[in-house]
């Protein structure tokens, strides 16, 4: 049984680095293998991985709509073998993770047939692997078109601020409005440094959300960011990593506690 976590973020928040953190730590803990989906435009998960990047499956759609266009598709092969070979070549494959690079949400025109269509390849697709972990966009745009598959847990990243709170909580709010299958939501407090203020504190808790982890800033963290090198290469002497290492214990422990079928849509 595969089980999806996706996060989401505002820009600036350490989202992606949190995910390759959370990667790693599932990898340490039998998470393999593991689908790795970077739905975010801006695509930098995998420089965290130490992967080359893919190419996207919005170039693929725009390609598949462009070769309609000219005619160039002919009648020997379905739109969905097209879409579903292409995504095959498209997947980085590394030794007990691959990466598959969402891209632009869309182009012009109307993409609902083939939005449709991705879903259903991608979901086949992450069925085969143990877990699968999105990266998703601030405003989780291919969550909200169905694009990427429904997620076991959705984690709201925010940076140590009043303000990145409140955009998580927009978030939460926006998963809900959406009634998208998101079946449990918790906090993610990225880069906090020593006691959390109390304004801070009081802003989570009219959030209404749980506060998975607090994750400390961390000097071996800017190190390897620096140097160019994946965060899968941190050691054990890193802060973060040990909180994130905890984080995932205990979001095992929380997934296997609750089956799939019986965990409600947070509301």
């Amino acid at each position: 049984m595969t089980t999806t976590i996706a996060f989401a973020g505002k820009g600036g928040t350490g989202k992606t680095t949190v995910a390759a953190l959370l990667i790693r730590a599932l990898l340490k803990r039998g998470g393999a293998p593991l689908l790795a989906i970077d739905a975010d435009p801006a695509a930098n998960l995998h420089l965290a991985l130490g992967l080359p990047m893919p190419f996207s499956v919005g170039e693929i759609r725009e390609d598949m709509a462009e070769a309609a266009q000219k005619g160039q598709l002919g009648v020997s092969i379905s739109r969905q073998d097209y879409l579903t070979r292409e995504i095959q070549m498209a997947l980085e494959e590394g030794t007990q993770i691959d990466l598959l690079a969402m891209g632009r949400p869309e182009g012009q025109g109307c993409y609902c047939a083939v939005n449709h269509l991705l879903r259903q390849i991608i979901d086949d697709l992450g069925k085969t692997y143990a877990t699968v972990v999105i990266d998703n966009e601030a405003g989780m745009e291919h969550i909200s078109r169905r694009t990427t598959r429904d997620v076991d847990l959705l984690l709201l990243v925010t940076d140590p601020t009043v303000r990145g709170v409140r955009t998580a909580a927009g978030m939460a709010q926006l998963a809900r409005d959406l009634e998208i299958n998101v079946r449990h939501m918790l906090l993610l407090v990225n880069r906090a440094e020593g006691e959390l203020p109390e304004p801070l504190q009081a802003a989570i808790q009219e959030l209404g959300l749980e506060v998975a982890a607090t994750i400390p800033a961390d000097e071996h963290v800017n190190e390897l960011d620096a140097l160019g090198r994946p965060l899968l290469d941190l050691d054990d002497r890193s802060l973060a990593a040990q909180a994130v290492d905890r984080l995932a214990t205990s979001i095992l422990e929380r997934l296997q506690a609750v089956p799939a079928a019986a965990l409600e849509p947070h509301s």
